[in-house]
């Protein structure tokens, strides 16, 4: 059996979706990520701060949120070398509920492919309930 991304290849179509999945994020993981991060800011972990500052709860760190797309997709190519830039901007807060969990669902599709160059620009959708929290997040991969 070949791996995930093993069929991205120059013979792909332009929209082409890849895949679809979804990670959670609950406050415990946004501990874990204050603590390898250092961002300690209370927006992401103080519910009183985070409302008295105009936001709706508890927030998932951007770059939290942008990492975990990044993993989805790595581990969907099966070969995080393969991945040669990834960028997105921060659109929307990821509100974190206390207790439970938020759903972040990843969904790829190939937007562009340089065959020459051996690569392809694989255009993500982040969204949590439908609506999309991280935009223009794009990834530049290589071809299998």
């Amino acid at each position: 059996m070949s791996a995930p991304g093993s069929s991205l290849t120059s013979g792909t179509e332009i929209g082409t979706e890849l895949f679809e999945q979804t990670r959670t994020v609950d406050r415990a993981r946004l501990v874990r990520y204050a603590g390898a991060s250092g961002d300690f800011n209370p927006i992401h972990w103080n519910e009183r701060f985070a409302t008295e500052v105009g936001l709706p709860g508890v927030i998932a760190h951007g770059m939290l949120t942008m990492g975990l797309a990044g993993a989805v997709l790595t581990d969907w190519l099966g070969d995080p070398a393969r991945l040669v830039s990834y960028g997105c901007r921060f659109t929307r807060p990821v509100v974190v509920p206390d207790p439970g969990e938020v759903e972040v669902s990843v969904r790829a599709v190939v937007g562009a492919l340089d065959v020459e160059a051996g690569t392809a620009r694989v255009d993500l959708t982040v969204s949590v309930e439908g609506r999309t929290v991280l935009g223009k997040a794009q990834a530049l991969v290589r071809l299998a």
